[in-house]
């Protein structure tokens, strides 16, 4: 029997300090049937004081015990309320990703078709660049051609005065050569003539 394995005063006593030191409001709720409680305590041996002692205190530290195991959780509104508010946050927070992914996209574009617009230029720039440079390139020959044309004109100019000058002075020779010829011819005739004179005047004498 229960009242023949337990010290009723002593769990009394303990359950009446429980009482005591607990926290708990007045107003209880029980988690047990309380009066088949106390009838099973009478048929124990106990008075009806002691039964309903005893059934206040379980009741009490039942009762305590189930607000500290309930007290760090939630109710069942709370968690859906929880979750709703998780999932509004989810669903901001991918509103948000997805308006920074499209802002970043549209910035990535607007800086591609940038780079593109400024490498078109660049390329523009040096196209034009390269057309002036041949153009420069063209010029230069082409004055470096007449300038050596013009010069290839002054020495076939030169060559030909000098060839004139070489013939004139050929000529020249030519002449003199002739005008030698023709007075040495005359002073010979002359020196012959006098000569035969001479020779025809001593023959004469000798005769």
């Amino acid at each position: 029997m229960l009242h023949r394995c337990i010290n009723v005063p002593r769990i009394c006593a303990y359950l009446a300090n429980l009482r005591f030191v607990s926290s708990s409001p007045p107003l209880l709720n029980f988690h047990f049937d309380t009066h088949q409680f106390v009838q099973r305590l009478e048929r124990e041996g106990l008075n009806r004081a002691q039964a309903e002692g005893i059934m206040s205190a379980m009741a009490e530290v039942i009762d305590e015990s189930v607000r500290n195991m309930t007290s760090n959780m939630v109710t069942k509104a709370e968690q859906e309320k929880l979750q709703y508010t998780q999932e509004v946050d989810f669903s901001q927070i991918k509103s948000e990703l997805q308006l920074m992914e499209k802002n970043d996209l549209a910035m990535l574009k607007a800086e591609n078709d940038r780079l593109m617009t400024d490498i078109e230029k660049l390329k523009q720039r040096l196209r034009e660049e390269v057309t002036r440079t041949q153009a420069g390139v063209r010029l230069d020959l082409n004055l470096e051609k007449g300038r050596m044309r013009e010069e290839s004109s002054r020495q076939e100019i030169k060559i030909k005065e000098v060839d004139t000058k070489i013939e004139q002075e050929i000529a020249g020779l030519r002449t003199t050569i002739q005008a030698s010829k023709a007075t040495t011819l005359q002073y010979l005739v002359g020196f012959v003539t006098g000569c035969s004179a001479l020779l025809m005047a001593y023959l004469r004498f000798r005769v």
